[in-house]
């Protein structure tokens, strides 16, 4: 963990009226973000984030902290910001982590889902956010990180064309059900909730690279989470809950074998294009930790493949990633953990 305090923080802590505060080095996460705590004399926290440009922007944040407060869900209030210098300092949300709290307490694990998944009925009750469209060139430049990092790291010469011709297929007949649309954080799982003061009361982390999207994103993101593992029978529930939600929030039934068929697409795109972020988390930025998770993914991924609506791609994988290369267990074996 790089503990070194960016130089302009103090000053920046001291123009927002935090003049004496001291700053604790938190741990980071898969970007260049880094995060502090910082505290007054007085004990009053707040959380400090340094997004430093050109590698960071911290103009997506704050306009989607400010339109998610503004709609009545707890992302952390703004208390100061420097766009130039990358800094904004924000609400302190406590320590009282999601993944942390439902280890720690499995008997409460249902119910802290529940929160999670009411608190998407919530997200997605409310007219889309002022954010770009979840177009179909993004989401192949996403699914396109497996075939650019994964597949050189184990040595595989792959069709990229047929990957691409594949995608298309599958996510095309999607696309008109994602409109009008809703308001995607794209990164909603247990180390990006945190819980206030109860189990179903939900803060909200890492939303800013928001758009809008399809309402299955961010319940196969929660259910298929690349950073713990959630059982079949508690996904399986929890996707029902969705869909009762939405349908007695709506006044109309949901399709719900149409709604899998559209879960396990972006489930499939999602985690392709995880497995290629944690390849390039090791090969290009030195995090190989992140390796540790891809067998979760790689599962995930699988099961996904099995569904009717991604036949073209399983059959892409069928062509081009050999068997031994498919079983999550070994995934890391042979010259990929070298």
């Amino acid at each position: 963990m790089d503990l070194t305090i960016p130089e302009s923080a103090t000053p920046f802590l001291a123009s927002v009226g935090w003049v004496g505060a001291t700053i604790e080095p938190l741990p980071g996460d898969a970007s260049f973000r880094r995060y502090f705590r910082v505290r007054k004399p007085d004990g009053a926290s707040a959380m400090l984030m340094h997004a430093p440009p050109p590698r960071e922007d911290p103009e997506p944040y704050l306009r989607a902290a400010r339109w998610l407060d503004d709609n009545g869900l707890r992302a952390p209030r703004i208390l100061g910001e420097d766009v130039a210098r990358g800094f904004v300092l924000i609400e302190d949300f406590g320590d009282v982590r999601m993944r942390e709290y439902v280890d720690a307490w499995p008997d409460d694990e249902a119910a802290v889902y529940r929160g999670a998944v009411d608190a998407l009925i919530g997200l997605h009750r409310l007219s889309a956010g002022p954010f770009n469209d979840y177009v179909l060139s993004e989401y192949q430049r996403e699914a396109r990180l497996f075939i650019d990092w994964f597949c050189p790291a184990r040595g595989l010469y792959v069709d990229g064309r047929g990957w691409t011709t594949a995608w298309e297929e599958v996510l095309a007949p999607m696309l008109p059900r994602q409109r009008p649309g809703v308001t995607v954080l794209r990164d909603y799982h247990a180390e990006n909730i945190m819980l206030l003061g109860g189990i179903d009361r939900q803060g909200l982390l890492d939303f800013q690279d928001a758009l809008v999207g399809h309402p299955a994103y961010d319940l196969v993101s929660l259910l298929q989470d690349a950073r713990r593992d959630v059982a079949p029978e508690l996904e399986a529930a929890m996707f029902d809950h969705y869909c009762r939600g939405v349908a007695t929030a709506s006044g109309g039934p949901v399709d719900a074998e149409q709604f899998l068929a559209d879960y396990a697409r972006l489930g499939a795109q999602r985690n392709a294009k995880i497995v290629g972020i944690f390849v390039r988390l090791w090969k290009r930025d030195g995090k190989p930790r992140y390796l540790d998770m891809i067998p979760r993914v790689w599962a995930h991924l699988e099961r996904d493949l099995a569904h009717p609506a991604l036949a073209p791609v399983a059959a892409w994988f069928d062509r081009n990633i050999p068997a031994e290369l498919r079983d999550p267990a070994g995934i890391l074996g042979g010259s990929f953990a070298a």
